[in-house]
């Protein structure tokens, strides 16, 4: 069986840096501060000393988990693969305690590093915007205890701590530029703000465009939210060009933490992705669109760009998910963003044959970075005569899963 996996893995492998570094990007390198998700729902997953070895054939130098499971820990010594690993949000009131906060870091972190290449300690998921206002009083707290923990150990210089969030912390994200986090998480901002900015610690935002077209495909070019060439729309307060939706997300909370007076923060992509397969009212959720934008990402990747705000600084991303997991609860798609099956099968093509399409849904790009600008608004090039603008309005949506913020295209 184990051989199996790995004769699978090996052809794959091989096939994907083949088809991902060569032909038109022109090199065979790794993909510098590029990651992916680890998520461990399920009951047919490979062990973790056989993801190190796929991990290692695909040159990906990053990693988060979402717990701190010792058998993968140590699976991942002395392989130089970065890790991120998760306090589990049922664990932060005990860790409000300086005590408790010590004795987890001393038993859950210490007894792997630095063998073990830990960077980052992600305390809870999403807390901001679920209902457990309880919950979210513990954050900082036990982000401070933990991060208080790491100083006493001496290894507060090698591990940041933070936690990443939904979208759905944005009161405005229309356009970029008037990005706001929600009046009534203000002052926990300003408290977890802070914390960050005393840390040097980035700011981790999950930011799924797929959402946004999944409830709005009417109104939202399919084009845009996967990377595909489109004429985009430009800020009218920046006059910066965006030609895809992940980079407008991603820029509207760099504004949100500025407006706090936090201006300086980094900000990076802890997950983002799109569902190879959904249920019938999950549009969009196909093999072929979740195989272009992740391709289109990871071309982005490798084009080392920044978003239009900060064209100079690259956005790191962590892309989700690894494999698909067959014991996540929720609609089809929760069950469907892997790039691979658990027995080591590719879950969809992402090789050469996406390059060579000339459909709207191609996914060659350009590799140079997005942020220009321009005085005058970009219109489609669709061959209509009244053609899609972008305009302010905004809408709300949530789920159990994820919550986020759409833009919104109407004719």
């Amino acid at each position: 069986m184990a051989e199996a996996f790995m004769k699978r893995i090996s052809m794959f492998h091989a096939f994907l840096l083949f088809s991902l570094f060569s032909s038109d990007c022109g090199f065979l390198g790794e993909v510098s501060g590029f990651g992916i998700n680890y998520g461990q729902i399920g009951n047919n997953l490979p062990d973790p000393e056989k993801v190190v070895d796929l991990l290692s054939s695909l040159k990906i130098t990053k990693t988060k988990i979402y717990d701190t499971n010792p058998q993968i820990l140590t699976a991942f010594a002395n392989t130089g693969i970065e890790i991120i690993v998760t306090v589990e949000n049922e664990n932060l009131s005990d860790l409000t305690d300086p005590q408790q906060a010590l004795q987890w870091v001393s038993s859950r972190i210490k007894p792997y590093f630095p063998a073990t290449k830990i960077t980052g300690i992600a305390v809870g998921n999403e807390i901001f915007t679920g209902e457990d206002m309880t919950l979210m009083s513990y954050l900082v707290p036990a982000m401070t205890t933990i991060h208080g923990a790491l100083v006493q150990l001496g290894l507060e210089s090698h591990i940041q701590v933070s936690t990443p969030n939904s979208l759905a912390v944005l009161a405005e994200s229309y356009p970029p530029s008037a990005g706001s986090f929600r009046g009534e998480l203000t002052e926990v901002m300003l408290q977890f703000l802070r914390f960050l900015s005393n840390t040097k610690s980035p700011f981790w935002i999950n930011a799924y465009p797929y959402f946004a077209y999944k409830d709005h495909p009417t109104e939202i070019p399919l084009d845009y939210v996967l990377f595909n060439p489109n004429s985009g729309m430009i800020d009218p307060n920046t006059k910066l060009h965006y030609d895809n939706m992940l980079y407008a997300q991603v820029d509207a909370v760099i504004f949100a933490i500025a407006k706090m007076g936090f201006g300086g923060l980094d900000v990076k992509v802890t997950e983002t992705g799109w569902p190879s397969k959904g249920d019938g009212n999950e549009v969009g959720a196909t093999v072929e669109n979740a195989a272009i934008y992740n391709r289109n990402l990871l071309r982005r990747q490798l084009g080392n760009e920044g978003t239009p705000l900060r064209p100079n600084t690259r956005l790191e991303v962590y892309l989700f998910a690894l494999f698909n997991e067959d014991l996540k609860p929720g609609p089809t798609s929760e069950r469907n963003y892997g790039l691979y099956q658990p027995d080591g099968t590719m879950a969809y093509n992402v090789g050469l044959s996406a390059l060579s399409t000339t459909s709207s849904t191609s996914a060659t790009i350009s590799l140079t970075s997005s942020a220009t600008k321009n005085k005058q608004q970009s219109n489609f090039s669709d061959g209509q005569s009244e053609r899609p603008t972008w305009v302010g309005a905004i809408f709300r949506t949530e789920s159990t899963t994820h919550s986020w913020r759409v833009e919104r295209w109407i004719d």
